[in-house]
């Protein structure tokens, strides 16, 4: 670098941090972040007054490393500001810490056209919306802003994936109109936030279905790699131990002799086979 160029940016620095003992500037900030802005060229980054701060400020920089918060910015300033950026519609997974959510792209192939990434987003300011639901947001290269709630999505989408998941119904059953394989994703995000849907709690509770169905009730498991050995009883009281197919819920032995048959059967079928056998 010539001495001319050495020059020519120590001026440049000179004349920003001049400018910015005068500067006020616009700028979302997470709770505990950070606020940036960028004076004649070069950019600038801030730890907050009060440190505390989420939203929406004007700022005043004190010094080079600390901005003071001058006012809320207003609705129309946020808007203009957010315009400088391109829109992505999400949809929300689940919360991640106060006004930030975890979301998933609605539309994977775009995503992908336009940023080469398809991904979950962490999307910051939200102030409005539940889990499911479509928003719009603003990527600035970094982070993703919140906007508002699209207005155009469907809410019996989002209404349907509340309603499955409330019932705790796992991500393989859930089939409703319009259903895309990005919901499905998004929903799985969801469920990973939720002790019931820990596998452990997804096998016992497919276990218990399946003996409920066939009149029986579950007792206990234990995990055998490829089967599961149950515990269970019939409709009056006698206890059984049978090892069970996780892929599909055949009956690999049953604790009884069924004469090589067992595959025959599955855990719901066995039931009543073991009560013809008490019988």
């Amino acid at each position: 670098m010539t001495m001319t160029n050495i020059h020519k940016l120590l001026n440049q620095i000179a004349s920003a941090e001049a400018q910015l003992q005068t500067t006020q500037f616009l700028a979302p900030c997470v709770k505990g972040g950070r606020v940036r802005t960028r004076v004649a060229g070069m950019l600038y980054t801030f730890t907050p007054k009060p440190r505390q701060f989420e939203g929406w400020g004007i700022f005043q920089p004190m010094d080079e490393q600390t901005a003071t918060l001058v006012e809320v910015a207003d609705l129309p300033q946020i808007s203009a500001y957010l315009q400088q950026f391109p829109a992505i519609r999400l949809r929300l997974a689940y919360p991640l810490q106060n006004r930030s959510w975890l979301a998933y792209p609605i539309n994977e192939a775009d995503m992908w056209q336009r940023f080469k990434t398809v991904r979950p987003f962490a999307v910051h300011l939200v102030t409005e919306g539940v889990a499911f639901e479509q928003i719009l947001t603003r990527w600035n290269g970094n982070s993703c802003w919140f906007e508002e709630v699209d207005r155009r999505a469907d809410p019996a989408i989002a209404e349907a994936l509340q309603s499955n998941l409330k019932q705790l119904a796992p991500i393989e059953e859930l089939q409703f109109k319009g259903i895309t394989p990005e919901m499905r994703t998004l929903y799985e995000l969801a469920t990973q936030q939720i002790e019931e849907f820990a596998q452990p709690q997804r096998d016992e509770k497919r276990l218990r279905q399946a003996l409920k169905l066939g009149g029986g009730e579950l007792h206990q498991f234990q995990d055998r790699g490829d089967y599961w050995t149950v515990d269970w009883t019939t409709a009056d009281g006698v206890r059984h131990t049978s090892a069970i197919a996780k892929e599909d819920l055949t009956v690999v032995s049953s604790g009884i002799c069924l004469s090589g048959r067992d595959r025959d059967f599955d855990l719901q079928s066995l039931v009543g086979v073991m009560e013809h056998q008490e019988w």
